[in-house]
């Protein structure tokens, strides 16, 4: 049963780190990949595109909006996740909570990733009450949305 939340782990930190270092590269729009990193996170987590975002510094709430549904293929086990058009959640140092608007494809069922923990070395991945640990230098590039060109191309 462990290897069920590693993928989605995996997964969720890949397409955030993959973010994080698109939107750096964007300029205007690297907002939400620098608020990440500055809370402990690599900017992979999240997909290339975040079209805008909100942050109460106070209570740590989020919503990162990226305009359209965003599917990612992660390598090398070609994991499937979806980003909803809006995620949500609570974001403290090395901690995101309350996630809502991403899932990982595992073991032929949907799985939507509801926390996120972050040591500097590693991140790990909460799907309930189960966790999955990887490095956080799988997650140092934002992935691509599939079907989506990149601003970058």
């Amino acid at each position: 049963m462990a290897t069920f939340p590693r993928i989605f782990v995996f997964l969720f930190l890949f397409f955030f780190s993959a973010a994080l270092q698109f939107s750096q590269s964007l300029g205007a729009n690297e907002g939400p990949y620098k608020e990440l990193m500055s809370y402990g996170f690599p900017l992979g987590l999240l997909p290339t595109g975040v079209s805008s975002y909100t942050i109460n510094r106070t209570s740590g709430v989020f919503s990162l909006h990226l305009g359209e549904s965003c599917r990612v293929t992660l390598p090398p086990d070609n994991y499937l996740a979806t980003y909803s058009p809006t995620i949500t959640g609570k974001i403290v140092e090395n901690r995101i909570a309350e996630l809502q608007g991403i899932s990982v494809r595992a073991f032929f069922k949907w799985w939507g990733i509801t926390g996120i923990r972050s040591s500097g070395q590693d991140l790990v991945f909460e799907v309930g009450v189960v966790t999955a640990k990887y490095p956080s230098k799988n997650f140092d590039r934002s992935p691509d949305c599939e079907g989506r060109r990149s601003a970058s191309s």
